[in-house]
């Protein structure tokens, strides 16, 4: 197997979708577009080095939260703009998540959460999963006092 490659069903909306995520993400480009008469079908594009395919199906799927997409933010002020920038028209959600406009779950993580989950002391990791689940958006510096305080 050589790569797996997320597909994403969109409603009808797949032109304004790769418009929207382009206005987001600096670093993507948009490989191929497919039109049938003035709506776009599919698209092909990549976010930072991940390669996605879209396609505009229909209303016969939605987006949930089972699936999301995960992005490691590593400064507060990139969390901030893409927490913001995601969220437009669409839902905040706890623990760095954010709901999209069309309906597609992102979560918004520095790695030092991950590190800071993973410490072999219990209180510490225990400290900070504490504080994580009284945000919405992941805030640094609160994290870090979880994990610091005696």
């Amino acid at each position: 197997m050589k790569k797996i490659t997320p597909f994403l069903m969109f409603e009808s909306n797949l032109e304004e979708a790769v418009q929207f995520y382009s206005g987001i993400f600096k670093n993507m480009k948009v490989e191929s577009l497919s039109r049938i008469g003035e709506g776009m079908v599919s698209a092909t594009f990549h976010i930072e080095d991940q390669k996605f395919l879209a396609f505009s199906g229909g209303h016969h799927f939605k987006f949930s939260e089972a699936i999301s997409l995960y992005i490691n933010a590593d400064t507060q002020e990139e969390i901030d703009d893409l927490y913001e920038k995601l969220s437009v028209g669409g839902a905040k959600q706890p623990c760095g998540w954010v709901k999209d406009k069309f309906g597609l779950s992102w979560q918004i993580i520095p790695p030092v959460l991950e590190k800071y989950l993973k410490d072999k002391d219990q209180a510490k990791a225990g400290r900070v999963m504490q504080a994580m689940l009284k945000m919405f958006k992941i805030d640094i510096s609160k994290l870090q006092e979880a994990y610091d305080q005696n």
